[in-house]
This record gives structure tokens, sequence and C-alpha cells, in this order.
């Protein structure tokens, strides 16, 4: 039996905040950059920071965005 050898440098970013699709604080789990999805509903957002932290309803130019990061 082989055993997995996993790289001690992976970070998953998560964070908790107010989804905006099923309004119910969650945690958000990092897509891509500025981009996360929602563990509760499965719902997409993006990350908008400006004084403070919101998470908004992606548009389909984030949705674009996404589709080339993945």
């Amino acid at each position: 039996m082989e055993r997995l050898k996993f790289k001690s440098s992976i970070f998953i970013d998560n964070v908790f905040g107010m989804c905006p699709e099923c309004n119910e604080e969650a945690f958000l789990v990092a897509i891509v950059s500025d981009y996360y999805k929602c563990t509760n509903c499965g719902e997409d957002t993006r990350q908008y920071v400006n004084g403070h932290i919101k998470y908004l309803k992606l548009n389909d130019v984030d949705r674009e965005v996404i589709k080339k990061h993945i």
C-alpha cells in the first residue's frame, strides 16, 4: 500500500460571513481569489472590500472570471 504525501503548504482560504443568496451566516470557501462558495446553499459569491467586507451576488462577468481560473 502506497502512502499519499501532501504538501504542507496547501492552504484553503475560508471565511465566516453573510451569504447574499441564502441570507444566512455561513462558512464561505474560496474558489479563486476573491470568489467564494457558500457551504449552506452552494451559491458562489464575490468578496468586496471597501472599509468593510461584503459578499455580493455574482453577475455574468464574475462567472466568466471564475470559468477562466478553474
